[in-house]
């Protein structure tokens, strides 16, 4: 039993919620947003909350009941709330600016790194050595955020590079003489 489909998903005030078959389409000050779950479980709402049950006892659609629940909760707090992640770049030189829709990094190459800003992400660069991406669909301000950091992820020696606020980067220990 998935102990995560089993808890229904609130629906705050200022936000609606519409089921069509299969597909959930959430409103909210925010935006909209909208899901479409397989076949493998069946979508309830009543009283300000979305249910979640799955349609058979198989191992699919078990793993879809829990999956399609979490989604629903993304849905919902991305357009009453939204979703933000913090990055940080460390290192001599190493420092971010963002001019019009394009991200500038300076990460220690011989050129300029230009990253392309997508549609329904905001980001900004409060101080040279912070990234601030926010947006309502958690799934794409997770993957831009994952994009950037892969340009120069931290390395163990130095920690220079581009890390999550409040990650721990495991230091070694450098040469000896």
């Amino acid at each position: 039993m998935s102990r995560i489909g089993k808890k229904p998903v609130e629906v705050p005030s200022g936000v609606t919620a519409s089921i069509n078959g299969q597909t959930i389409e959430v409103k909210g000050p925010k935006g909209t947003l909208s899901f479409k779950a397989t076949d493998d479980v069946t979508i309830t709402q009543d009283a300000g909350k979305i249910a979640v049950q799955p349609r058979s006892l198989s191992k699919r659609a078990r793993q879809q009941w829990g999956l399609s629940r979490s989604m629903i909760e993304n849905l919902v707090t991305g357009v009453s709330k939204g979703f933000r992640k913090e990055l940080e770049i460390n290192g001599v030189g190493y420092r971010a600016a963002i001019q019009g829709n394009i991200l500038k990094l300076q990460l220690g190459y011989s050129h300029e790194v230009n990253f392309d800003v997508p549609k329904g992400v905001t980001v900004t660069t409060p101080k040279q050595t912070e990234i601030i991406i926010e947006g309502i669909d958690a799934q794409l301000v997770g993957q831009v955020a994952a994009n950037i950091r892969e340009w120069r992820g931290p390395e163990p020696y130095k920690g220079k590079g581009i890390k999550y606020k409040g990650e721990f980067i495991f230091r070694k220990e450098g040469k000896k003489k």
